[in-house]
């Protein structure tokens, strides 16, 4: 049987299918399971500050509606209620660690700074294997350049990098001016691995009560182009390692994503479609296209249709159409 092991954020994995942050993740019994059904990692359900902060203005509102409330009780109350979510977050950490071998990588996903290093070293502490920085901004603010985004990513790695010793990866979105710039100058910064992409929330309208709702959260195998391309471009321009997130719904989809370069795949909208048995059934697909191919380890193929090495650089970044629907009416 071929070797389907690799390597990712200088960890040791059995196959390169990583649970990527979910609601899969979220309990040490489902991490458990996923390790069961051959997962070669998770990623932790993300620790949300803007969750915390809600919490804590919940916790303000009720206090505020009391006769009266003396000013230390309402900052213990604040207190208590960002650490609860992190300590419940933490607890998580710790008894994964205890109760699986795979990997378990935390997630933080942060709208202000400061919060990035507390964080971040409380996580190291508890245990965790690695750290995965989400990181996301909206092109839609005129007010801010490429250069402050840029500024302000490189404060967040090297504060975080500067704390703590656990490798650090850093999943961003694909919404930006200049993509190769950002993930180059990221990976100058020092970090262990990129993930792309982030995939976004997407709004849609309820036209019925005329009010703005969740579009379509889970990602389907029509997303897997857009992050194959970037991955392919990517591939050995980078010195960390490259994850591909967003539509791998398959081996097939797999497969693509090693051959352009990626160390690993981060699958999550599959599972949730199919079930958690699919991580078999791509690990299956992997391992029958090696013997076919007469491939006994990843590292035989990896990148080996990357842009750098696929014969036919242009194809990564052709955006027309050209010939293909010259045809249709």
């Amino acid at each position: 049987m071929p070797d389907l092991s690799t390597s990712y954020l200088g960890l040791q994995l059995k196959n390169p299918i990583v649970v990527g942050s979910s609601g899969l993740t979220d309990s040490v019994e489902k991490i458990k399971n996923l390790e069961e059904m051959g997962a070669g990692a998770v990623v932790l359900k993300s620790l949300f500050e803007e969750e915390i902060l809600m919490e804590m203005d919940e916790t303000i509102y009720s206090m505020t509606n009391r006769h009266f409330v003396f000013p230390e009780t309402m900052d213990y109350m604040e207190t208590v209620a960002k650490e609860d979510i992190l300590m419940h977050y933490l607890e998580l950490i710790s008894d994964a660690k205890k109760a699986v071998s795979i990997p378990v990588i935390a997630s933080i996903n942060c709208v202000s700074s400061q919060k990035w290093v507390y964080f971040a070293k409380e996580i190291e502490k508890a245990g965790a294997d690695a750290l995965e920085l989400n990181l996301f901004f909206l092109s839609s603010d005129s007010q801010r350049g490429e250069k402050e985004i840029l500024e302000n990513a490189f404060e967040i790695i090297s504060r975080v990098k500067g704390n703590i010793r656990i490798p650090v990866s850093l999943k961003i979105s694909s919404s930006h001016s200049n993509l190769i710039r950002l993930v180059e100058h990221i990976d100058q910064a020092g970090v262990e691995g990129m993930v792309l992409f982030n995939r976004s929330w997407l709004p849609d309208i309820d036209i019925n009560h005329m009010i703005v709702s969740s579009g379509f959260v889970l990602s389907s195998p029509s997303d897997l182009g857009n992050t194959l391309r970037w991955v392919s471009i990517v591939s050995g321009r980078v010195n960390c390692d490259i994850a591909a997130s967003t539509g791998i719904h398959d081996g097939a989809g797999l497969i693509k994503q090693l051959l352009a370069g990626a160390h690993v795949v981060q699958v999550v909208s599959t599972l949730y479609i199919n079930d958690l048995f699919q991580i078999h059934k791509m690990t299956d697909e992997l391992s029958n296209w090696m013997i076919a191919h007469e491939f006994e380890s990843i590292g035989e193929f990896r990148g080996r249709l990357s842009q750098a090495k696929s014969g036919n650089p242009a194809a990564w970044e052709r955006v027309q159409f050209m010939k293909h629907f010259r045809n249709f009416v």
